[in-house]
């Protein structure tokens, strides 16, 4: 008996082709944006200066958040507006809602300092690279899905991004700035560097929009 060929497109329907359609996708998104940098390396700086490193054990500083700070309005503009983009893209009803910045602080961290693995609680979470020295560490986001867990099968090539992976790593660059849902898992490599690598981190929610006319019928004087 002859095997099915696989192929992508669902619309080719026929008893000899398999055709694989894939939702439930976990989207990551990219843009360069290095006109940011002198202004976040300058603001960061000032705040990350306010506070110590966390301990010898975590080796990391972490600033206080700064989203009210007038300075970077134009920056948190920019990337609230993306955010909402991104949500109407994914086929959310963006009309009626407005996103809000939540969080935005800056990490720095030092040698052999890293994160765990962790989700925020909002609707998109994101970062802004600023100093990534070389060899520091990657940005690591992991399968969302618990219920995989269970099924997991030996990959034929962990170095090869596949259907079957169960975590995506990136390299940081400065001036990247990255967006993803905030449910998605994410996690950051130690850094190996002497060097302290710092970012910013991100956290993006919703309020439904305020309407913009609402007129009360008047009663009727007789």
């Amino acid at each position: 008996m002859n095997k099915a060929t696989i192929v992508g497109d669902a619309s080719e329907k026929s008893n000899s082709i398999l055709t694989q359609e894939h939702y439930f996708t976990s989207a990551i998104y990219t843009i360069q944006k290095p006109e940011f940098i002198p202004l976040l390396n300058k603001v960061s700086r000032e705040y990350l200066k306010k506070n110590k490193k966390a301990s010898e054990i975590y080796p990391v500083i972490m600033s206080d958040n700064m989203v009210l700070d007038e300075r970077l309005k134009e920056i948190t503009n920019f990337i609230t507006q993306t955010a909402h983009d991104i949500l109407g893209s994914q086929g959310y009803n963006m009309n009626i809602y407005e996103t809000v910045m939540y969080d935005f602080w800056c990490q720095e961290h030092y040698k052999f300092s890293g994160q765990e693995e962790h989700i925020h609680q909002a609707v998109l979470s994101g970062f802004y690279f600023i100093d990534c020295p070389k060899n520091s560490t990657r940005v690591v986001f992991h399968d969302p899905r618990p219920a995989k867990v269970f099924g997991n099968l030996m990959e034929a090539d962990p170095n090869l991004a596949t259907y079957g992976s169960t975590m995506i790593n990136y390299e940081p660059k400065p001036g990247m700035l990255m967006f993803s849902s905030s449910w998605l898992p994410h996690s950051f490599l130690k850094n190996a560097s002497t060097k302290p690598f710092r970012f910013i981190h991100f956290n993006i929610g919703v309020n439904f929009k305020q309407p913009t006319n609402c007129s009360i019928p008047q009663a009727e004087v007789i």
